[in-house]
């Protein structure tokens, strides 16, 4: 893990629920539970997480009323030590990209549901700072192989193993994109 984790007892917890995981799939409630208790971990040994500095990730969702994902995500950032800054669900690309640009995040976590939301997508991506990563997820990326490209996305991950795969081997340094 180059530059990233301060804590390889951290580091292990989370392989322990990766792990595990790959012996069975897991359910929503799996994620929120280890999320749960990673958080707790980290709270009782005043631990920051995979990073001293942790990043900021801004999410939302374009066309997701419920947020099911999205909140999965959210709670499996936060135990890892990423600063969540929650925009809400059914938010417009203008917002998202404004947003972006105030708060300048690491990452920007969205879930996309409908296959006709590429142009929404691309236009949040085109909205982002440089600095800023788009993680995304959600059927449109499952149904259709070519969204991401078309859309510009930066990082999909189709589940919250892959979500920590990527947040567990991402590399702080400044001017690191690792894609």
């Amino acid at each position: 893990m180059p530059n990233t984790c301060v804590s390889t007892e951290f580091e292990q917890k989370l392989l322990d629920c990766l792990h595990g995981w790959e012996r069975v799939s897991p359910t929503r409630e799996a994620y929120l539970n280890a999320a749960r208790e990673l958080t707790m971990w980290r709270s009782d040994h005043n631990h920051p997480g995979l990073w001293a500095l942790p990043p900021l990730m801004v999410t939302a969702t374009i066309d997701d009323g419920l947020g099911h994902g999205l909140e999965v995500i959210e709670k499996l950032a936060e135990a890892a030590g990423v600063r969540i800054h929650s925009l809400g669900l059914l938010q417009s690309p203008e917002s998202i990209s404004e947003a972006c640009r105030k708060l300048n995040p690491r990452f920007l976590g969205l879930t996309v549901l409908q296959l006709d939301s590429d142009d929404w997508v691309a236009e949040i991506v085109r909205g982002l700072p440089p600095s800023t990563l788009l993680i995304a997820g959600g059927p449109a990326f499952q149904y259709d192989e070519d969204f991401a490209r078309r859309t510009g996305t930066h990082v999909v991950v189709k589940n919250g193993v892959a979500f920590l795969q990527f947040l567990m081997n991402w590399d702080a340094r400044p001017g690191k994109m690792n894609l």
